[in-house]
């Protein structure tokens, strides 16, 4: 690339990304590149335009329950845990009061030289698990069905340690990287009100609060039907999910 330095233009200045980033730049690009200095390392902003598939007709829905004991859980059965990533950050929480209540230089330098740490490893579960559910979903020929989270933190009333855990992970960042995946993988995908998921029976369709007695165990005391609480959530957002795609495009 050339670039326009106070010294004048630098040309033939290299560059490197990961083969993917490489090979869309050297397609798609358009527009002018910016070049960022951000924690004393540099990157290239490129710009590219990349067609969407088309959105094929979908064989059914992947319902995707979000949470905090599993960040996200398929109507398949399939959990992404969140044990372990919650250690990560409460370690992360533990280093930065530490080193807050220091003030010193040294405690200033390594604070410096940590922030965005633990964004950048969000970010990065976050990829891999709307990577994983974007390939089941197209392998399979189905569509994704996400529930609606917006506004949860004004809606749900928790315990200060709680709060803490529910505003540090980024369920919408989540959901956006699931969308842009599945619009450039051509599948569908819908979001539903989760209103009364974790309460229903996704086999007899009955509601009741005692069919959850705990985080993980959904038991339900009308059919007795039993299964992990998360999979059976995601079970009812993928149904609802197939009713309003029918309902959207019948009308």
């Amino acid at each position: 690339m050339s670039i326009w330095t106070s010294a004048g233009r630098l040309k033939g200045v290299a560059f490197t990304g990961s083969a993917g980033q490489l090979a869309l730049l050297a397609a798609h690009r358009r527009g002018e590149s910016d070049l960022i200095c951000r924690d004393g390392m540099w990157f290239l902003y490129a710009t590219v335009e990349v067609a969407d598939r088309p959105l094929s007709e979908p064989d059914g829905f992947v319902g995707v329950d979000l949470g905090i004991a599993n960040i996200a859980t398929t109507s398949d059965g399939v959990r992404h845990c969140g044990k372990g990533l919650n250690a990560v950050r409460h370690r992360h929480r533990r280093l930065r009061r530490r080193l807050q209540a220091k003030r010193t230089k040294s405690a200033k330098r390594l604070l410096k030289r940590r922030r965005r740490r633990e964004a950048r490893f969000a970010a990065n579960v976050n990829h891999v698990i709307a990577k994983s559910i974007v390939t089941e979903a197209t392998r399979t020929g189905r569509g994704i069905a996400l529930e609606d989270l917006q506004g949860i933190r004004e809606r749900v009333r928790l315990r200060k340690p709680q709060r803490v855990t529910l505003h540090s992970w980024s369920f919408y960042q989540l959901g956006a990287f699931i969308a842009y995946k599945a619009v450039r993988a051509g599948v569908a995908v819908i979001a539903v009100d989760a209103a009364y998921t974790s309460q229903q029976c996704s086999h007899c369709g009955h509601v009741d609060r005692r069919n959850r007695p705990d985080q993980a165990t959904f038991s339900c005391t009308s059919c007795g039907f039993a299964e992990h609480a998360d999979v059976n959530a995601a079970r009812n957002i993928a149904s609802r999910g197939e009713t309003g795609w029918a309902v959207s495009h019948a009308a």
